[in-house]
């Protein structure tokens, strides 16, 4: 289950903290008593990632604003990351898009608990084939870093 928050970026880290975290951690609690995985995804949160870690979700969405390696870092590694292709770079050439695609996947390191998505939505204009080959080329790269894992 993902909660969506697009707009909590707006807010000071202060203010995340009086309004919005205390009823985000209560309706988290609520959905993790299902026994499914929550992911909290929030856009322009690089200074409200350790509040929103206090919420207790399984997966904190990042961005594109914020290298993944850094958003990860900010959550001391504590919980599973999601993000953070920007999704413009989309509309760019292949050789782009899989240079950022390597560029997270390299900031990812092999962790476990990274699931590569975009920073936010897909924009209406994306080509098609463009997403496609995304979705193969993170496929080979992680079936290719599972069978080196499996080698050692």
């Amino acid at each position: 289950m993902q909660v969506f928050d697009s707009w909590v970026g707006c807010l000071s880290p202060q203010d995340y903290r009086q309004y919005v975290l205390p009823e985000t951690k209560a309706l988290i609690q609520k959905l993790r008593r299902t026994g499914v995985p929550v992911i909290y995804f929030g856009t322009d949160t690089a200074t409200l990632l350790d509040a929103m870690q206090e919420t207790g979700a399984d997966v904190i969405g990042l961005d594109w604003r914020i290298p993944l390696d850094e958003g990860w870092q900010k959550l001391g590694y504590k919980s599973a990351v999601q993000g953070n292709l920007d999704p413009v770079t989309l509309l760019a050439d292949w050789k782009t898009v899989r240079a950022a695609a390597e560029d997270i996947l390299r900031r990812a390191n092999g962790r476990p608990g990274h699931i590569f998505n975009l920073g936010h939505g897909i924009l209406p204009e994306t080509p098609v084939e463009n997403v496609k080959s995304l979705v193969d080329f993170v496929r080979e790269h992680s079936t290719a870093k599972a069978a080196a894992d499996l080698r050692r």
